[in-house]
């Protein structure tokens, strides 16, 4: 068996028998304190159309003052949907800005495609988020994804082949690999990483809810 650390490339060891190295890549937050324009040009790049952009408003929470929970039992105003929802990051590269307008500052920048975020307020085209640290601002919807992943939290983590504690392990996660999110029962989740599949508790990684049930 090889294993290598997931900010150098591999992060996926497989238990003898099953086989097979899968790599993700791997990524980090930078500063950024560009301009509207070149925000703007960042937009059209991924075709975007900035002229339906809603007007600025007022600026956002700060990465450090978001809230720890959005309120309970609530729904997007713009599309209906409840607040907090989990997504994905679909671009490997993200502005993240103090408010929900291009004419914000950009605060920092995601450079990892597939990360897990909530969802946790929508003004127009925009949806604030956080990321598993609490930290988060403004992106463009066109950003992110419906698709559910979840982010492995604790390392060597064992997937099992059913959602018990005593069936047969088929595979060990390294903490930070981004694993595709399947069903869940009150207290498991099934995850799958290029085609291997097996079962974790919640507690385990981050990117669903504590009572949440998917099927």
């Amino acid at each position: 068996m090889r294993l290598l650390h997931w900010r150098t490339g591999a992060i996926l060891l497989f238990l003898s028998g099953v086989g097979g190295v899968a790599a993700q890549e791997a990524g980090t937050a930078v500063q950024f304190d560009l301009g509207g324009d070149v925000a703007a040009a960042t937009l059209a790049a991924t075709g975007t159309d900035t002229s339906t952009l809603p007007p600025p408003a007022p600026p956002a929470a700060t990465p450090t003052e978001l809230p720890d929970t959005a309120p309970a039992h609530t729904v997007g105003p713009v599309t209906g949907l409840p607040l907090p929802r989990f997504v994905s990051m679909k671009s490997s590269r993200a502005n993240v800005r103090r408010g929900p307008s291009t004419t914000n500052k950009i605060d920092w920048e995601f450079l990892r495609r597939g990360m897990p975020v909530e969802v946790i307020a929508e003004y127009g085209h925009w949806r604030q988020i956080r990321d598993h640290d609490g930290a988060g601002g403004w992106v463009h919807y066109a950003l992110i994804s419906g698709n559910r992943t979840a982010l492995i939290e604790q390392d060597m983590l064992e997937l099992h082949a059913r959602a018990d504690s005593e069936s047969r392990v088929v595979a060990k996660l390294q903490q930070g690999v981004i694993a595709d999110l399947g069903d869940c029962t009150q207290d498991w989740c099934e995850l799958s990483v290029s085609g291997y599949s097996g079962w974790a508790p919640k507690t385990t990684f981050w990117g669903a809810g504590p009572d949440e049930i998917r099927n």
